[in-house]
């Protein structure tokens, strides 16, 4: 069986903008500058956009160190191994895990390129936005378009270049697209509008999943300001749920019934109870709401949504409950939950007790049939 990770990170190279932008946007694109620590330490590397200054280049990327050298960001691309950003080493590093493929979502844009949000260019932004795309396309998953599943970000601001975006890069050979799990903390309109309608209609078009990886809207669970970060990690399921229920009683899957739609690094052991206390909300209090009347929310799901894991067992025991074929594997490689170089080692210890038709589904199958990634 061939391991397909569907939620890894890349970091991006120093000069991904400065070598794809237009010359008169270079100084004010996204670029790596030097940051003072302090004397006789190192200066860390920091990305500038527009003169704001993103101080985190690594984003928990400490593949290949113990837990108690774990550290919130590395701040120097030499305290990170170099498979975090250059495609080659990437594909050496998944042979030492035993993974054959994976998807990869973005560092310094956020997991849906969030921060050209934040542009008062809106021409630069958008140019970034494709810069980004070329880059996963013609050079990272160029590298080996067997293993490399390509995902791409959009312009969220700009509705119909979005759609232009998507059919840019499907004719590209995307495979996926990346969007916020919640565009309402991002101050855009929400799923219950018919604003992201023209977006969906491409995505079913060119068969695309959309990704909402969890941290996408913005919005971290967060249980009070003294609070430890270990909260919010333990937490951040909880954003996949958030999605869930969000978009089960929203109109996106009754207007768009070929939308497919991954929850990303989310974990499925709770997807059990959830849909089990979705239905029943359903079942009692749709009379007097403005929900749809006639479908099953544990229907929608189980026809438009799947979910990703790497050490979920309760999941695993209860894979029946979710549904074999809307299961896949992540590696999340080179974050802090990732088992990376043992993978392929611990995944076959989580899936031990289960049958070997259904690991190579959760493992390979589905992912190729969800992402449309057939075996070369």
């Amino acid at each position: 069986m061939k391991l397909l990770s569907t939620d890894d990170h890349l970091i991006e190279p120093p000069r991904l903008w400065s070598d794809r932008l237009p010359a008169k946007h270079r100084e004010a694109g996204p670029r790596i500058v030097e940051q003072s620590r302090g004397e006789g330490v190192a200066p860390a590397e920091v990305w500038t956009y527009e003169d704001r200054i993103y101080p985190y280049i690594g984003l928990n990327a400490v593949a290949g160190k113990k837990p108690e050298e774990f550290g919130m960001e590395p701040t120097r691309y030499d305290e990170m191994i170099p498979g975090c950003y250059d495609p080659k080493v990437r594909l050496r590093d998944m042979d030492l895990d035993g993974v054959w493929g994976a998807l990869s979502f973005p560092s310094f844009p956020r997991f849906a390129g969030t921060v050209f949000l934040e542009g008062q260019d809106p021409e630069l932004a958008l140019l970034c936005v494709r810069a980004w795309n070329d880059f996963q396309l013609d050079e990272w998953c160029a590298t080996a378009p067997d293993r490399l599943i390509p995902l791409v970000i959009l312009p969220l601001w700009d509705v119909e270049a979005c759609v232009a975006e998507i059919h840019r890069t499907a004719a590209k050979g995307a495979k996926a697209i990346s969007f916020p799990e919640n565009p309402v903390p991002l101050g855009l309109p929400s799923f219950h509008t018919d604003h992201w309608d023209p977006v969906f209609s491409a995505a079913e078009e060119t068969d695309m999943p959309l990704c909402l990886h969890f941290g996408t809207s913005g919005s971290a669970p967060k249980t009070a300001p003294e609070a430890p970060f270990a909260v919010t990690i333990a937490l951040f399921g909880c954003n996949s749920m958030y999605a869930t229920a969000d978009l089960l009683f929203s109109p996106v899957f009754h207007r768009h019934p070929k939308l497919k739609v991954g929850l990303s690094e989310g974990g499925i052991g709770w997807v059990p109870y959830l849909l089990e206390r979705i239905d029943g909300t359903w079942e009692r209090h749709r009379f007097y709401q403005n929900v749809n009347q006639d479908v099953r929310p544990s229907e929608l799901f189980h026809k438009h949504m799947h979910g990703c894991f790497i050490d979920d067992r309760f999941g695993v025991r209860n894979r029946h409950d979710i549904g074999v074929d809307h299961i896949t594997w992540e590696c999340d490689y080179p974050h802090s939950d990732s088992y990376w170089p043992k993978s392929r080692a611990y995944a076959a210890e989580v899936l031990a007790d289960v049958p070997d038709d259904e690991v190579h589904q959760i493992v390979e199958l589905n992912t190729r049939r969800l992402y449309n990634f057939p075996a070369a």
